[in-house]
């Protein structure tokens, strides 16, 4: 995440991964006041045994195209509301990657499907965690069947 002051909008992401069961860390790196730390991050993460990163910034919301720009790892961009202009500014940020810099991207405040992206891409080499995830999807259709058929009766 681009701030320590973002953390709380970025919980419900590590309490998805949590729940999951995906290890994961955390970093506070600004892609304008750290440019240096977040090129480092990028450049040693698939050597780390990372294979998925989610970058999470509000108002410019650079971090994840910056960290993008450093890795072939896939890079998901979890945009925050911080500022005046209720994320927007943050979207627009990290969805206007340039050619062959891909940030595939969640919608403002998303933090849980950022979650669900990354483990849905970690998936696709982990028949464990597909099966995790089919049924963890599973068990959502049911609560929601669950909650219609009380409201309808």
């Amino acid at each position: 995440m681009g701030s320590r002051s973002d953390a709380g909008l970025v919980q419900p992401c590590l309490d998805m991964l949590r729940e999951l069961g995906i290890p994961f860390e955390v970093r506070v790196l600004s892609a304008h006041r750290q440019p240096e730390e977040v090129r480092e991050y990028g450049l040693l993460a698939r050597d780390r045994g990372l294979e998925v990163l989610i970058g999470a910034a509000g108002m410019a919301g650079h971090l994840p195209g910056v960290m993008a720009s450093w890795t072939i790892l896939p890079v998901i961009g979890l945009p925050l509301a911080t500022s005046e202009l209720s994320g927007m500014d943050s979207l627009l940020s990290v969805v206007q990657m340039p050619s062959g810099v891909p940030v595939a991207t969640v919608a403002i405040g998303g933090a849980k499907n950022a979650a669900y992206l990354a483990v849905q891409i970690l998936a696709l080499s982990d028949g464990r965690l597909a099966e995790a995830l089919t049924r963890h999807k599973q068990e959502m259709a049911e609560a929601v069947k669950a909650k219609d058929s009380k409201l309808q009766g």
